[in-house]
């Protein structure tokens, strides 16, 4: 991956870790949830000789900035996002995210589409997965035991029971998450965000990665359908990186769309 140069500014009282590359139309890039600027820069590069200037910033929680102090909902990181527009004087850009970074696209371009010129967003968080019988029956009986230890004073043994729980059928991203961004995990991956996506006003184009395991095709597709003004592109073979897998033809789109 690229080495850009890291800069530091204070958001919200948090130090923020960024990357700033180019000249040209401003573009906030958001990375996905454990993910960092570094994972967002190979893209950055192919557009800067393009015309745009790439704000990449490290959220909080991740790369080199501080995480918050208490656990965060998908509306805090937006305010963060805004703070960070404020910060830069950036009355209205273009957006990319990925991932947990196309999550927080959907309340931006709902709630903030006046500080949205277009945005691009890829394979990204928010519809709720389809939720297995299995899974479901696990739940259950495991949320019925949590609440009987509980009623009958056996806290120690209730919490014992919900850690062996989540380590046993905690995703890979909960497993790493530690203090307060565990708790963050679990608010953001819990709201569905279909209602926003329905207000999204600005003109928006959905990448998706055909092979994508961790935010599947039929998300992108019900998304595609759900904007208002959305088009989906669909980068066959690609994961959930897609935008990586196809960096050049991301950028292409991204300029061409950029400039109608």
């Amino acid at each position: 991956m690229s080495q850009a140069a890291i800069t530091f500014t204070t958001i919200q009282g948090m130090q923020t870790a960024e990357v700033i590359l180019g000249e040209g139309k401003p573009i906030v890039m958001l990375h996905g949830w454990g993910a960092h600027s570094d994972l967002i820069t190979p893209l950055a590069e192919k557009l800067i000789p393009l015309g745009y200037k790439c704000y990449v910033p490290d959220l909080p929680g991740f790369g080199q900035t501080e995480a918050p102090t208490v656990s965060w909902s998908v509306h805090d990181y937006v305010k963060w996002v805004i703070a960070y527009l404020d910060t830069h004087q950036l009355d209205k850009v273009y957006l990319f995210g990925h991932s947990h970074g196309g999550r927080l696209g959907l309340v931006l371009g709902a709630e903030h589409s006046d500080r949205i010129v277009k945005m691009t967003l890829a394979d990204l968080a928010g519809v709720r997965p389809k939720p297995s019988n299995s899974g479901n029956r696990r739940f259950k009986v495991s949320r019925l035991a949590l609440n009987s230890l509980k009623a009958v004073g056996m806290k120690p043994q209730a919490e014992q029971l919900r850690t062996w729980y989540s380590e046993r059928y905690g995703s890979a991203d909960y497993k790493a998450a530690k203090g307060t961004m565990r708790e963050t995990l679990v608010k953001v991956v819990n709201e569905d965000l279909l209602p926003y996506a329905k207000r999204v006003k600005p003109s928006t184009i959905l990448f998706w990665g055909s092979e994508d395991k961790d935010t599947p095709l039929w998300q992108g597709q019900l998304l595609e359908q759900t904007i208002p003004d959305a088009g989906l592109v669909v980068w066959e073979g690609a994961g959930h990186y897609s935008y990586l897998e196809r960096t050049a033809d991301t950028a292409r789109v991204m300029d061409h769309f950029f400039k109608q």
